[in-house]
């Protein structure tokens, strides 16, 4: 019988567990009326992003550090857009405070 999905077939990974966590997977598969294998995929798949989140929050760090590094030159573009950020925000809250008065 041909093929009816264009995604590439899936692999096929084997791995060894006890006994007892088989068991204590296959039972949360019954409670979750999922295959054994779909919690499995479902668990990499979270693994995987929480590794891709690291790696992002880990890059943006990264940049962020150099960004104030550069931001410490009071003639660099990044310390000008700092001030003009700053000279916005200042703007906005008095803004703000003065429609937000108690009264």
């Amino acid at each position: 019988m041909p093929r009816t999905t264009t995604e590439p077939k899936p692999d096929t990974l084997t791995f060894r567990i006890p006994p007892a966590l088989k068991a204590d997977l296959a039972a949360i598969a019954d409670k979750e009326a999922k295959p054994v294998g779909e919690l499995l995929r479902e668990l990499i798949r979270e693994r995987i992003k929480q590794e891709r989140r690291r790696e992002f929050e880990a890059e943006a760090r990264r940049e962020c550090e150099l960004l104030n590094a550069a931001a410490q030159d009071p003639n660099s573009d990044e310390a000008a857009v700092l001030r003009e950020l700053e000279a916005n925000f200042d703007e906005f809250a008095r803004e703000e405070w003065i429609w937000n008065e108690p009264e």
